[in-house]
């Protein structure tokens, strides 16, 4: 990409923009957007945990890029699938994301101290003030730092060491399969076929073909979505809470793809067993899912599920 076009697209698009543009090409490289199918801004934007204006600017960037067509008074369709490989919109994503991944990394190897503030962050990372408010907005949203009294921030010890990772691992084993024989379960097949068609898709060439940050992301909803199936919003609370804390300690981790397969396999299982009606069947084999996935990642954290 010459540095006219890069300087078009990075001078008017936020990172949180980008970052939203790489999610919805990620949704079209594994086929859960289709050729043809029309991207609702108001339904990325509840999937993505966003406002509706930076989903609004990442689809007019993804149409600038030919992958989609806008139609007047109608919408914005999916008009290709991304190539998988030298793709021009990565670098900008990866760029988009360098300085929250550098500030987890930062703070992890205690290279800075729990209490900063926004112009410390904008002088460390070269960033504008938009760019750092959105970065602590991410941080806060993923549960590792919040705004002091008065001035300033703090970022939190969450999911920090091998110790606490392991704790959250062990409270999953805790909530997790009881959260599947609890007496307000109820099995939606709709939901389960979703899981099921997203780990499927893994099997057959996601794990190689998508991107680190979106194959994390797959298995955590799988088990967030089965915790909502459960009827109790404070387990399902727990769980997503904990999934975002422990996400500062995978910024720092190689992701394992092959030990992915087993975590697919797993989770297939799992879900045999459900569509069967067999809770207590499946509350075991998600224990043991889960305690083997703690295994295969102490003491040297890999993180995967």
């Amino acid at each position: 990409m010459n540095d006219q076009i890069h300087e078009s697209l990075t001078g008017l698009r936020t990172p949180l923009v980008l970052s939203v543009a790489g999610r919805i090409r990620d949704l079209m490289t594994s086929r859960d957007v289709a050729i043809g199918d029309k991207l609702v801004t108001q339904s990325l934007a509840d999937h993505f945990g966003v406002s509706r204006s930076p989903v609004r600017e990442a689809l007019m960037l993804l149409a600038e890029q030919g992958l989609l067509e806008q139609i007047p008074n109608r919408g914005f369709f999916a008009k290709a699938l991304p190539e998988t490989t030298g793709d021009p919109l990565e670098p900008l994503v990866r760029e988009a994301g360098s300085a929250y991944y550098r500030l987890a990394d930062d703070w992890i190897a205690d290279r800075i101290p729990s209490d900063v503030t926004e112009q410390m962050l904008r002088d460390r990372y070269d960033l504008t003030k938009a760019q750092v408010s959105e970065l602590l907005v991410r941080a806060t949203r993923e549960g590792w730092a919040e705004p002091k009294q008065g001035y300033g921030w703090k970022l939190l010890p969450v999911a920090k060491t091998p110790e606490a990772f392991e704790q959250i691992y062990r409270f999953r084993m805790i909530v997790e399969p009881a959260g599947l024989l609890e007496p307000s379960f109820r099995l939606d097949r709709t939901v389960l076929g979703d899981l099921r068609r997203t780990q499927e898709r893994m099997l057959e060439g996601d794990i190689e073909r998508l991107p680190a940050e979106r194959l994390l992301e797959n298995g955590a909803v799988f088990h967030e979505e089965l915790l909502r199936l459960s009827g109790n919003p404070f387990m399902h609370m727990s769980l997503v809470r904990v999934n975002r804390m422990r996400r500062l300690m995978e910024y720092q981790a190689n992701l394992d793809r092959n030990r992915l397969t087993v975590q697919c396999t797993d989770h297939l299982a799992i879900l045999d067993m459900l569509d069967r009606n067999e809770l207590l069947e499946a509350s075991y084999l998600m224990r043991k899912h889960l305690s083997g996935a703690l295994a295969r990642k102490m003491p040297t954290v890999v993180a995967d599920d």
